[in-house]
């Protein structure tokens, strides 16, 4: 298997170069362009990888996949999907036209930018700080790193540049859709983008989500089987913004992307799977990462379809 990841790593390398980096975070555009890892962790616990997957990236748009699942442990699904959505959208992933378009104006799905905010608005604690500890604890489980953290600098970058995000919110809140102090959800949101980890952490999430929401090192439950479900089958229709039907024809793994370069994925009962590659597609995908992916789906005979 290290074999098999070094070759897809370096055959799918090139296309860093016809990739671009995520310009409209400016911290975001210090990363190197042509890095590219992977790695794997089976159901049993066994770690295979290859390229540069230690190094650390914000995860951005995958923080959605973990306030999902607490948003539903916290609130259970039929109050969730009051609030938003779980149907695909042909637009980006920070558009806000559906939600003017839209007759009941609920975000489309919790893998886009509206959809997110609103279901981070239903984590529970006591404030702003107490729900991010949540979070970070969660990560933490999930990829078994103590030491996951947020970024300071990319989230002073979020921050500062996140305008359209602040008019999703103001606009759902307007109608009904957002509960709470938005500007304390906003806060909330650009901390758990700004969460730091690597692609073995990304492939440990996602060994957890294959195993039904069981750690595989160490038995703990960390969601429940429904709650589990819920979530790859939203990572399968949704996750990978306006992509996701042409990610699901071709490589036909539940997967979450996000503009820091990351990809989580999960084979249900067999693996999780992290890539890192930085430069993105036109939708705000990995590009070379979707490339491994593909290639590694063919390889193994991946596709749950």
């Amino acid at each position: 298997m290290f074999k098999l990841l070094e070759t897809l790593v370096e055959k799918n390398k090139k296309y860093g170069n016809d990739g671009q980096l995520a310009s409209y975070i400016p911290a975001l555009l210090e990363a190197n362009p042509n890095d590219l890892g992977v790695a794997i962790v089976d159901v049993e616990g066994r770690k295979y990888y290859a390229g540069q997957c230690e190094k650390n990236f914000t995860i951005q748009s995958i923080s959605k996949v973990v306030s999902l699942i607490l948003a539903l442990g916290d609130n259970g699904r039929t109050n969730v999907f009051k609030r938003v959505d779980v149907e695909p959208t042909g637009d980006g992933f920070n558009s806000i036209v559906n939600l003017e378009t839209k007759d009941k104006k609920r975000p489309y799905n919790p893998m886009i930018n509206a959809g997110a905010i609103a279901t981070t608005s239903l984590i529970y604690g006591e404030d702003g700080e107490d729900k991010l500890e949540r979070i970070i604890k969660f990560m933490r489980k999930a990829t078994n790193n103590p030491n996951i953290s947020i970024n300071e600098e990319v989230y002073v970058s979020e921050r500062r540049t996140g305008d359209r995000n602040r008019a999703l919110a103001y606009f759902m809140k307007s109608n009904g859709m957002l509960q709470g102090d938005v500007e304390e959800i906003l806060e909330l949101y650009f901390r758990q983008c700004s969460i730091e980890a690597n692609a073995i952490d990304l492939a440990m999430f996602g060994s957890v989500l294959a195993n039904d929401g069981v750690t595989p090192w160490n038995g703990e439950r960390l969601m429940s089987r429904e709650t589990c479900r819920i979530v790859k089958t939203i990572m399968v229709t949704c996750g990978m913004y306006d992509a996701s039907g042409e990610f699901a024809v071709h490589i036909g793994i539940p997967a979450k992307s996000g503009v820091g370069g990351g990809i989580l994925a999960t084979v249900p009962r067999r693996m999780g799977i992290g890539v890192y590659g930085p430069a993105l597609d036109k939708k705000g995908n990995s590009l070379a990462g979707i490339h491994v992916l593909k290639d590694l789906s063919e390889e193994l005979d991946l596709s749950i379809f």
